[in-house]
């Protein structure tokens, strides 16, 4: 397998593979042996422990989502795909289109920071749900998000930046004062 030079790997893009198993660490593990890197939000549950003593574990958000960074070229992710005994489709760009979508790496890696599970004030939408939600692109220019950049939303009277990837969207609550729209920051620099 022909693997992508160590300095380019940082700006490899992403590819949100579908599953129609349940089987998500076993998934996450066929595609970790063919030499990709995977990602898959989760979140902290607590459940109750032995004794009845809380526990606190890190679960999936979505069970049926799970993120391949392009290691290879399209074609042999296809064959990895194919070959897999696991029922699972990677998301193309259009219907009609048949080459997969591939989610640009500043894009993952953002919304990679704002999947921290260590976040606490922070939503997981639908992709209908973030679709759904009106706003402005921002840049946030103040604060622990600085640089982070998104869609200005409202969810419960509250101001989230939104970040969406194919298949689901996350919010992190943010304030609007530490935002700026992007057309403006543009014309500003």
């Amino acid at each position: 397998m022909e693997q992508v030079d160590a300095k380019v790997e940082q700006f490899c893009p992403w590819y949100a593979v579908r599953l129609f198993s349940l089987k998500l660490t076993e998934i996450e593990e066929y595609f970790k042996q063919h030499g990709y890197e995977t990602f898959v939000p989760r979140q902290w549950q607590v459940s109750e422990g032995h004794g009845g003593k809380p526990m606190r574990q890190l679960r999936p958000v979505v069970h049926n989502l799970l993120f391949v960074k392009k290691a290879t070229d399209e074609q042999q992710m296809r064959r990895v795909v194919a070959e897999s005994s696991y029922k699972m489709s990677v998301i193309r760009k259009t219907a009609d289109d048949p080459a997969y979508y591939e989610i640009p790496a500043k894009q993952m890696i953002e919304f990679q920071m704002m999947c921290n599970p260590d976040i606490t004030i922070r939503e997981y939408l639908t992709e209908q749900e973030a679709r759904m939600k009106v706003g402005t692109e921002v840049l946030v220019k103040f604060g622990p998000l600085k640089g982070l950049s998104g869609r200005l939303v409202r969810i419960s009277k509250k101001y989230y930046l939104l970040k969406e990837v194919p298949g689901m969207g996350v919010a992190l609550k943010v304030s609007r004062w530490c935002c700026v729209p992007i057309d403006e920051n543009l014309t500003k620099n």
